[in-house]
């Protein structure tokens, strides 16, 4: 018998006045997966989220978190989930410690429980240290962290992510796919909304992209990067006198084939790692010295131009800040 999803949108759609900021949205996303929605800011994956969460009601259409309506069974929904938002909610007047304390009362879980939880917590997202400091010296990357934490002291088996590492620097936001990593390892299911193609390309299981309030593509990363193009064997050349002698053995191998001759590299188009095992065998034969020889395939940025005719560019996010996405009544 399969499995129930863990979280399905079925057909949401969500106006804001004139703006259709989400319109007959569907998907699905199985237990302990990852989902991205990915989009430029304006697309409507906060709004997506915010409906699902229940911080939102739909125009039309429904979805179902653990398997409760989010219409008809909008506690249930907010027992079952646990939700980071694209600004840190975190106290910041309170020490780290003491806002896991006012999470837990909030949610009436057993003070000992909060207690244990919280030191598992510090130590995971190794914030021990500063757990009895006040959150407004935390650092951006502390405070993402301390939120997330936050999410996860009532151990949700679904974890809401909008956009949870805009603003960190490379570094955190490293640190941060790792821990969401070890969840999913133990079971979590995350819906992760993001504009950053390499975030996405990196914990996803599944993508949904959504360009002006539609679903214009959804697949696994590898499904949608072949939408782009196939992939291209790339060879750099060690003397730029070999380009041309280089590109007529490609040639014998690829019915495309580029040189950019301030770089020294042939471009091929390629089938997959077979062709590129053919043309390493040719070259180990030719005489020509490489300095690389590599597969490439197309970026999530080129799946996202070839869709939609225009780069991840930012934009406001049509109704994200509206009277009607109310936070209250979910802690987190």
């Amino acid at each position: 018998m399969t499995a129930a999803p863990a979280v399905e949108a079925v057909e949401l759609v969500k106006h804001f006045g004139d703006t259709r900021a989400v319109d007959d949205v569907s998907f699905v996303v199985p237990a302990g997966s990852v989902l991205g929605l990915l989009g430029p800011n304006g697309a409507g994956k906060t709004t997506l989220v915010r409906m699902l969460t229940t911080l939102s009601v739909p125009t039309s259409g429904t979805g179902r978190v653990a398997g409760f309506d989010i219409i008809e069974q909008p506690n249930e929904v907010r027992r079952s989930m646990g939700l980071t938002g694209q600004a840190a909610t975190v106290d910041e007047i309170l020490t780290g410690r003491e806002n896991l304390k006012l999470i837990g009362a909030l949610y009436g879980l057993p003070r000992k429980y909060v207690a244990e939880a919280t030191e598992r917590l510090f130590a995971r997202f190794d914030l021990t240290h500063a757990a009895d400091r006040m959150a407004k010296t935390y650092s951006g990357g502390m405070r993402r962290r301390l939120d997330l934490a936050v999410s996860l002291l009532a151990a949700p088996p679904i974890l809401f992510l909008d956009e949870p590492t805009t603003g960190l620097d490379p570094m955190s936001r490293s640190g941060l796919w790792d821990v969401l990593r070890e969840l999913v390892t133990e079971g979590t299911t995350l819906v992760l909304t993001t504009q950053y193609l390499e975030e996405a390309d990196n914990l996803a299981d599944e993508i949904v992209v959504v360009d002006k309030g539609k679903v214009i593509a959804a697949g696994t990363p590898t499904q949608l990067k072949d939408r782009a193009g196939k992939a291209s064997v790339v060879v750099t050349l060690t003397n730029a006198a070999d380009l041309d002698a280089a590109a007529d053995l490609m040639r014998a191998h690829s019915p495309e084939v580029h040189v950019e001759r301030g770089s020294r590299r042939v471009t091929a188009q390629a089938g997959g790692l077979g062709d590129m095992t053919r043309i390493a065998a040719v070259f180990e034969t030719s005489g020509i010295e490489l300095d690389d020889l590599g597969l490439a395939r197309p970026s999530l940025d080129d799946v996202f131009l070839h869709l939609t005719g225009h780069r991840a560019e930012t934009e406001p996010d049509a109704g994200a800040s509206s009277s009607d996405a109310t936070t209250e009544g979910v802690p987190s």
